[in-house]
């Protein structure tokens, strides 16, 4: 971790690590919002960014009720809540070590998809739009979340007969792509338009078959590069962007966790991870195995957004 000279303007809130061998000669960038090496070639060795303002992540503790969720594309095998708490608190823990701070969202031991926090909420620097989940049985969980942003965000609020989960909102620049799966349908996807219409987001919604979410298969690994399933999701969909495919016995890994110039992969999909390396990628893993169980993937478990 570099610090920058006593003295130099900075934001008061920062979070950075720079792998550097240079100790001194770096610039604050304020139109960019990072630091620099004045020396060009070491320059190229700074991996992530100071950014200014704080990541936060919502989360919810597993339930014990989770061995009772919902399931659409998984036959119902048995969930060790044990194993699944212990690889949520790795979850968290990887939460912290990318610089968010971690905010718990009061559990809800009767809610048995509770963990998913995902799918209640979208949150934009603008707006949190809170969702109306698909599944009936799953109705109560926003609420809470909901109390959460509310310290931190506007609210606009999916209506009936709108449903949306969050888990079918890709989210790339000020581009929105929508799933209209099992779980999300068209009202819904009216409704969160209107929800953003006066901030210049463009929307659009994708018929998602063959995967509970369309990020099951699919999510970003950075501003123009998407990880995806070609199973599930036809990659000429997504115009402009370039993408990377997981391989047939890892479609689970097209849900990846961005956090800022890191990308987090299920640690049982190894070639992923090397595909997400070689396109110079920083990747970090976590295990996922025992939610994913419960057609959970890695953004499932978290709610990020970023306060000043």
């Amino acid at each position: 971790m570099w610090n920058p000279p006593a003295g130099q303007n900075r934001p008061a809130e920062v979070s950075v690590n720079i792998v550097c061998d240079c100790t001194k000669a770096h610039v604050w960038l304020r139109g960019e919002g990072r630091w620099r090496c004045r020396t060009p070639v070491r320059a190229t060795r700074i991996t992530t960014f100071m950014h200014a303002g704080m990541l936060v992540a919502l989360t919810r503790a597993v339930p014990p009720s989770i061995v009772d969720c919902e399931l659409t594309h998984r036959a119902r095998t048995p969930i060790d809540v044990r194993i699944a708490r212990a690889q949520h608190n790795q979850y968290e823990q990887t939460l912290r070590a990318l610089g968010c701070r971690v905010e718990h969202v009061p559990a809800a031991p009767d809610l048995p998809d509770s963990v998913f926090i995902e799918d209640t909420a979208v949150v934009f620097d603008e707006v949190a739009v809170i969702t109306r989940p698909g599944a009936i049985s799953r109705r109560a969980e926003p609420q809470a979340v909901a109390t959460a942003l509310s310290r931190y965000r506007p609210l606009r609020r999916i209506q009936p007969p709108a449903t949306i989960d969050g888990g079918d909102v890709l989210v790339i620049g000020r581009r929105i792509f929508i799933g209209l799966s099992t779980r999300t349908n068209e009202e819904g996807v009216r409704q969160f338009t209107d929800a953003l219409a006066r901030f210049g987001y463009d929307v659009t919604g994708l018929p998602v078959d063959g995967c509970l979410h369309l990020k099951s298969a699919v999510t970003a690994a950075a501003d123009d590069l998407l990880i995806l399933d070609p199973v599930s999701i036809d990659p000429r969909r997504f115009d402009g962007l370039r993408w990377i495919e997981t391989p047939p016995d890892e479609r689970h890994a097209a849900n990846v966790l961005r956090i800022g110039g890191t990308v987090v992969c299920p640690e049982d999909a190894p070639v992923t991870r090397r595909r997400l390396e070689d396109a110079g990628l920083s990747v970090r893993t976590t295990a996922a195995s025992e939610l994913a169980k419960a057609e959970g993937g890695l953004t499932c478990c978290s709610v990020i957004f970023r306060i000043p």
